[in-house]
């Protein structure tokens, strides 16, 4: 899978970094020159340009990428990079703020397939949008929250389910699936959970021992 991720500040270089670590094929697009020696030196691929420029888009290969990540610090720029991400039938993550009026917010809606609160997700939402996942159920990302893997067993209950049927509450979000030894995905809502999957979630501290009681029975 390829990704390009254009702005590689506090979330984009997050972002970046934890894709790469996990085997994804990660490009970096960013027009300041310490930024761009910061990605050299964590070993990522980076071009530097202004990603907003198609010609630069072009030259990091945006017709044959998977996911593409506006995530600069300015949001017009960003809904730039998602128009152009658009043109070329790529997935576009937009990063914005929170203070956007109504009928902006709409627009950005209309122009990008994902949008990202980085005050809300940080760099493990631009992650899950890049790979295809829905924000909605998420909530917001802070010491409050934490990722954990669930080992499905024999006696589960949730054995034979579907992903889709999986009925977590508000305060988890189910993150990646993986059929016994099998690297780790977004799953697709039909995906059918066996004995020996992994699952991974975005779960409340507090709630974690109710999520394992539903997910692995008493």
């Amino acid at each position: 899978m390829r990704i390009i991720v254009v702005g590689y500040g506090r979330v984009g270089s997050r972002t970046a970094r934890v894709l790469a670590e996990e085997g994804y094929d990660v490009t970096v697009v960013d027009n300041d020159q310490l930024k761009v020696e910061r990605a050299e030196e964590a070993g990522i691929d980076v071009v530097a340009g202004d990603g907003s420029d198609e010609s630069v888009l072009d030259e990091v290969g945006v017709e044959s990428a998977d996911a593409l990540g506006a995530i600069t610090g300015d949001i017009e720029t960003n809904h730039e990079i998602c128009q152009l991400g658009a043109s070329h039938d790529c997935r576009t993550v937009m990063r914005i703020s929170e203070d956007v009026d109504e009928s902006t917010y709409e627009q950005y809606v209309a122009d990008a397939d994902e949008l990202i609160y980085p005050q809300r997700l940080g760099a493990a939402g631009a992650k899950t949008a890049l790979l295809g996942g829905s924000l909605n159920a998420i909530g917001d990302l802070t010491e409050e929250l934490q990722l954990t893997v669930v080992n499905v067993d024999d006696g589960s209950p949730v054995v034979g389910n579907r992903i889709s049927e999986i009925d977590l509450p508000a305060t988890a979000r189910l993150y990646a699936h993986g059929h016994a030894s099998d690297p780790m995905t977004i799953p697709l809502p039909t995906t059918t959970v066996e004995a020996g999957d992994r699952l991974a979630m975005v779960v409340e501290h507090e709630a974690l021992g109710e999520i394992e009681t539903q997910l692995l029975g008493a």
